[in-house]
C-alpha cells in the first residue's frame, strides 16, 4: 500500500537547477510529495500515468519545446496539474502554455521557487479549501474529515488484503 503523498515531476534538462529544486520541495513538504526528476519530457512522458498529480516543466529542453510536451500529458492524464517554469518571459509563449492546460506559468528568477511552494502548497490543499468554501466549515475540521476518511479507506484496504 503506498504512504506517499502526491506524484510530482520536475521536468528540465539544467541537473543543478532540478537537484537543487528538489532539495527545496523536500524541505518544504517532505512525505506530502513523491518527487521524481527527469531531464528530458520524452523520458518524462514515459512515466506519467494516472497517478502523477504535478509536473514542473521547463518550456525549453533541449531539442524539445515545452508546449509539445505539455499537450502530451495533457493527453496522458488531463487531470496532471502542469506548472510551466520557464526563463522566457514571452506573454505569447505564457498563453500559450495555458492554451495547453498549464495550471501557471512561472518565469525563473528570483522569486520563482516560492511561487512554485505557494502553487504546489495549492494543489495539495485544494480538498480542503473546496470544503471551507463549499459548506462553509472550519479548515480545521475540514482537514479532520478528510483524515478522518482517509483513514478508513485505509482501514478497509487492510481489512481486505491482510488475512
Amino acid at each position: 500500500m503506498k504512504t506517499q503523498g502526491l506524484n510530482l515531476f520536475i521536468v528540465d534538462d539544467n541537473e543543478f537547477m532540478v537537484t537543487a529544486l528538489r532539495g527545496y520541495l523536500d524541505k518544504r513538504f517532505g512525505l506530502d510529495l513523491n518527487i521524481s526528476i527527469f531531464y528530458t519530457g520524452e523520458s518524462a512522458l514515459e512515466k506519467v500515468d494516472q497517478d502523477t498529480n504535478i509536473v514542473i516543466l521547463d518550456y525549453y529542453l533541449e531539442g524539445e519545446n515545452g508546449n509539445e510536451v505539455l499537450k502530451s500529458i495533457k493527453k496522458i492524464n488531463p487531470k496532471t496539474e502542469v506548472i510551466m517554469f520557464s526563463s522566457n518571459e514571452n506573454i505569447g509563449i505564457a498563453i500559450d502554455a495555458f492554451r495547453n492546460g498549464a495550471t501557471d506559468y512561472v518565469v525563473k528568477g528570483e522569486k520563482s521557487w516560492k511561487k512554485i511552494t505557494s502553487l504546489v502548497y495549492g494543489i495539495i490543499t485544494y480538498p480542503v479549501r473546496i470544503l471551507v468554501r463549499e459548506f462553509g466549515i472550519s479548515k480545521y475540521i475540514a482537514m479532520f474529515l478528510i483524515t478522518f476518511v482517509l483513514m478508513g479507506v485505509a482501514v478497509c484496504l487492510a481489512l481486505k488484503f491482510i488475512p
